[in-house]
């Protein structure tokens, strides 16, 4: 029953890619004509970029969520969790407010890395509100642990927080941000459906069919770039998913490539740039003599295994690192 109740939700997938796949050049014309661009920086061109397009993820994901919810009401007569599903629009909401903010004032201004997580806890605020996930936790050693009211207060918002923030830090390079986000999301959908969540793994593939219509314009070579709009909405998602899923862990193991990114980004305090360095003939070398991103260390591998390091080439060599990282999930 439950796979015939999930495959009627087929053509709603359909539509909010359509809606992503259609809107994105409209938002691109938009925000040239607003100079909401930007240089793409592995490129030889001077050619400016789409800026903010994470606007066009969100819209396409507000319409499948509300679609769901009404799918659900009307078609099914089902109006369970209809409070957790606008307690997950209301947080992404949040977060892309606080992506456009970062956008709007650009990422040399942009906000500084304190401001961050303050603005990023007030994204777990309503996942709090309805006491999501469960508060008991199998912990390696020791056990069940039930947290009580720690989960919701401390638990939530610092998985949001670090979530969100993470997913910011690994990104720039064409269809990265997006790509990933399709492969994290479609591993949680899919251990949400396996776990019985069935509502999580629709609203977790409503995602995935927006960043997919997205990826069509945003992969190598570029012709609009998601922002912080995009990545602040991406990365606290992820950890929505995985609390009210109860896939905590599954998220950790997830986020391991998101974890060496923050070390390898506090190695430079943060001030390091993780763009490789262009060379005349647009191939990639790593910017710095150390390494203070995956994105250069990708380069650095990809140029001792023999391969002429491009920007697409190290795009898939980071999706192929987590795609492993999703194999581990579900293997264990």
């Amino acid at each position: 029953m439950q796979n015939i109740l999930f495959n009627q939700f087929v053509p709603l997938f359909a539509l909010v890619f359509t809606i992503s796949w259609m809107l994105t050049p409209t938002w691109i014309k938009i925000a040239r004509r607003a100079e909401l661009s930007g240089r793409d920086i592995h490129k030889t061109s001077d050619k400016k970029v789409a800026e903010m397009g994470g606007i066009v993820v969100i819209f396409g994901f507000i319409v499948g969520v509300m679609g769901y919810i009404g799918m659900r009401v009307f078609l099914f007569n089902a109006q369970t969790n209809v409070l957790e599903i606008l307690a997950i629009l209301s947080a992404i909401l949040i977060s892309s407010v606080i992506g456009i903010l970062d956008d709007v004032l650009g990422w040399k201004i942009g906000l500084k890395q304190w401001q961050k997580p303050i603005l990023t806890s007030l994204v777990a605020l309503p996942i709090m509100a309805i006491n999501g996930g469960v508060n008991s936790m199998s912990i390696p050693f020791v056990g069940m642990v039930d947290f009580g009211m720690l989960y919701p207060l401390i638990f939530i918002p610092v998985a949001i927080i670090i979530a969100s923030n993470a997913f910011n830090m690994l990104a720039g390079f064409n269809g990265l941000e997006a790509g990933m986000g399709v492969i994290i999301i479609g591993a949680l959908s899919y251990l949400s459906y396996v776990g019985g969540e069935q509502y999580l793994a629709v609203i977790g593939l409503v995602m995935v069919f927006a960043l997919l219509g997205f990826l069509m314009f945003n992969k190598y070579p570029a012709k609009v770039f998601g922002g912080d709009t995009l990545t602040y909405s991406v990365g606290a998602f992820c950890a929505i998913l995985a609390i009210l899923g109860n896939q905590e862990r599954a998220l950790v193991i997830l986020f391991i490539p998101y974890a060496a990114q923050f070390f390898l980004k506090l190695r430079g305090r943060f001030k390091k740039e993780s763009f490789a360095k262009l060379k005349n003939d647009g191939t990639l070398e790593p910017r710095y003599d150390k390494f203070y991103g995956l994105e250069n260390l990708m380069v650095y591998v990809l140029s001792k295994l023999g391969f002429r390091v491009s920007e697409r080439k190290t795009v898939y060599g980071l999706y192929l690192v987590q795609i492993i990282f999703v194999i581990i999930v579900l293997v264990i």
